[in-house]
């Protein structure tokens, strides 16, 4: 763990959270993600053994607590101390999507993530009710075995399918990563991306109307969005 040889809380505080990758497993938990690899896919690029690691410093720092589920499965949640760090990962988000915006560099395009935190914040309860929805997603320019995702929608939870779930797509959408991750994150418009071609959408007019209501967009869109207009 860092230590900064300081008194001040700031420092203290420092060392429990500024370590490499720990500030984005925070991340993962105040999203809703308690199974181990649950977290790992908000942090595909963090190798296993790190990850353990850094949840064993998060555990003692009181920041997280783990629970042994049924059989040998842990679960790991967020503590009193750990749940009251909402407001600064949201504050550091909202902070980096205003003055920093998203500027991608190609390798930090990312569809695995992409689909996992369009998938944790999917709307479901904007679909409707009694309809299984299958958006079936492709990227032209996606590593390969990353370029063909399926979202279901269907009993009030969202699933995310590297492999065909063998119901007829309700939509496609397609596009190159950086088009969906800039609509995603508030830097572009959908209907822009449209006209422009950079993206396509395939499907009934009526749920491609929706799309965007079922899907929303990150966390952070509305304060990049502000910030660019």
């Amino acid at each position: 763990m860092i230590d900064y040889g300081q008194f001040c809380t700031v420092a203290r505080g420092a060392e429990v959270l500024c370590e490499r990758w720990t500030p984005l497993v925070v991340r993962e938990l105040l999203c809703g993600s308690t199974r181990f690899n649950d977290i790992r896919r908000g942090v595909p690029r963090m190798s296993g053994s790190l990850l353990t690691q850094r949840l064993r410093k998060l555990e003692e720092a009181g920041v997280v607590k783990r629970i042994r589920g049924d059989g040998s499965t842990a679960q790991y949640h967020l503590t009193a101390a750990g749940e009251e760090l909402r407001p600064i990962v949201m504050a550091l988000g909202h902070w980096g999507a205003r003055w920093i915006g998203s500027r991608l560099k190609r390798d930090q395009l990312d569809a695995g993530f992409l689909m996992w935190d369009i998938r944790r914040f999917m709307r479901v309860d904007e679909c409707p009710l009694g309809r299984c929805i299958v958006i079936h997603f492709r990227f032209t320019d996606a590593p390969e075995g990353e370029r063909r995702w399926w979202l279901v929608v269907d009993h009030g939870s969202a699933d995310l399918c590297r492999d065909n779930p063998g119901e007829e797509p309700t939509l496609i959408v397609e596009s190159n990563m950086l088009t969906l991750t800039e609509i995603w994150t508030g830097d572009l418009d959908a209907e822009a991306a449209l006209r422009e071609r950079r993206l396509r959408v395939i499907g009934a007019a009526s749920d491609i109307q929706n799309l965007w209501r079922w899907m929303g967009r990150s966390a952070f869109a509305d304060a990049r969005t502000a910030a660019r207009l």
